[in-house]
């Protein structure tokens, strides 16, 4: 059904009502959806990141931290998948509401960007395991890894991983939990992985307590928020409940980040001389557990990549047709994102984990911040729907632009403080992704009041 963009008010709410009241046969069901979602909890990354931040700001502040993240998340993500459900409103074509056809296709090539690096980063992590368990050259098992990959996310194959997802997260699960049983089993277990704090207080180090630096830092993975508005805009309108309690509510996140935090700080702390870095861990897995770290390793990039090779290729399509007027087959789109990834990967990328974590943080948490603000203050209002074609939509939408660009400058600032003056880093790292996220979302606010004609990003002609 498509909307009467050239009639009245009132005939555009009829029709997008009607829209909105069926048409779900061809959405997913929601047990498969949340299959597919729960996939991303699987990266080997947030292990990593939560013995980071315990290392870094003493166990107990970490896990302050963690809570108050699990809650955010919850909460915003149930926000924007109920929106992302009702409307079928990708991040693509959200982006055209609050940036404007020409600021959409910058975040999806941006939103693409981020997806190929995680997929980088997270098939490395594969590598590493396949290298620590047979040895041999790492360019050799990229491409297998790419080889492998590539096909999880082509038609009747993403359709069978849907089911295999199914058997792969307790694989995953009851991996990480014999692989905590086992050190502890190895090296004795005791309260040390609760007790450690850091060297110097954190308060000096992060420029405010840990709890926060904490907080701060799982802000740089705000791109979670917009992987949720892609899958969201899967479901059925009738499982938007269920997708907001249960698919991407805060019961994902406490197996996302949680308990992979608890597997990552045990581990640092019990087994000796492990690296606290995504690769270290990965491969002190794979040396404790053998042959079945290895497989829990595979099991849980093989579920995480799915997404970033299938929101990679995604975003990557979006942005050839609209900004580069290439039309070919989604097949096509799923290689040469393939192509790039394993280019990508014969580059030392791990290495610039923490710095590309901290530039992405800051261009994502501004557009999230936007976003959570456009929904808020449009509750109820009618004007937007994923049905709408790009011509209906202005160039640029000042509203959001200039939101997004002034607190992405602010944070990439406060980002180079450190490189000013590195008694500021902290403060930087700290504080930078929340001025972002608190200036993007008030200057929008400020912008969207006085500058009503801008709401909805739509021409004058289609507003009237």
């Amino acid at each position: 059904m498509s909307l009467n963009l050239t009639g009245s008010n009132d005939d555009v709410e009829a029709t997008d009502a009607l829209a909105r009241e069926g048409n779900d046969e061809d959405q997913m069901k929601k047990g498969p959806l949340l299959l597919a979602w729960y996939g991303t909890a699987s990266a080997f990354f947030f292990v990593y990141i939560g013995a980071a931040m315990a290392l870094a700001y003493g166990t107990v502040q970490a896990l302050i931290g963690l809570v108050l993240t699990i809650i955010a998340y919850g909460l915003i993500n149930a926000v924007l998948s109920k929106y992302a459900i009702n409307n079928r409103t990708t991040v693509a074509e959200f982006s055209r509401t609050i940036l404007g056809r020409a600021g959409s296709s910058i975040a999806t090539l941006i939103f693409a960007l981020i997806a190929i690096y995680y997929a980088v980063f997270e098939g490395s992590i594969v590598v590493y395991a396949f290298a620590a368990a047979f040895g041999g050259p790492l360019w050799l098992w990229s491409l297998i890894v790419v080889i492998y990959s590539t096909p999880l996310v082509i038609g009747g194959v993403r359709r069978f991983l849907d089911k295999l997802n199914g058997w792969l997260m307790p694989l995953y699960i009851g991996g990480l939990i014999a692989a905590v049983i086992w050190a502890g089993a190895v090296y004795g277990f005791s309260d040390t992985w609760l007790t450690q704090a850091p060297e110097a207080p954190a308060t000096l180090a992060s420029g405010g307590p840990g709890w926060l630096a904490t907080f701060a830092g799982y802000m740089g993975i705000w791109i979670m928020m917009m992987f949720t508005m892609d899958y969201a805009a899967l479901g059925k309108r009738k499982d938007v409940r269920f997708h907001q309690t249960l698919t991407f509510g805060p019961l994902f996140y406490v197996l996302a980040y949680g308990f992979s935090a608890f597997v990552g700080i045990f581990l640092t702390f019990t087994i000796p001389g492990i690296e606290v870095s995504e690769t270290g861990l990965a491969g002190g897995v794979v040396s404790l557990m053998g042959i079945l770290g290895l497989i829990v390793i595979i099991a849980s990039q093989t579920r995480i990549n799915t997404a970033n090779y299938y929101l990679s290729s995604a975003n990557l399509k979006a942005f050839g047709e609209r900004v580069l007027k290439i039309r070919i087959p989604n097949i096509a789109w799923v290689l040469i994102s393939s192509v790039i990834i394993f280019l990508c990967m014969l580059l030392p990328i791990v290495q610039y984990l923490l710095i590309a974590l901290a530039w992405q943080g800051v261009l994502v948490t501004a557009w999230v911040a936007i976003a959570l603000v456009h929904i808020l203050l449009n509750r109820g209002q009618n004007g937007e729907h994923a049905a709408i074609g790009d011509h209906h939509y202005r160039t640029f939408n000042a509203n959001g632009l200039i939101a997004w660009i002034v607190a992405t400058a602010v944070g990439l600032v406060m980002l180079q403080l450190g490189v000013i003056n590195p008694d500021l880093g902290g403060i930087g790292s700290t504080w930078g992704p929340i001025l972002t996220a608190v200036l993007g979302g008030a200057i929008y606010a400020i912008l969207w009041r006085v500058n009503p004609n801008s709401r909805t990003g739509l021409t004058k002609e289609v507003r009237s």
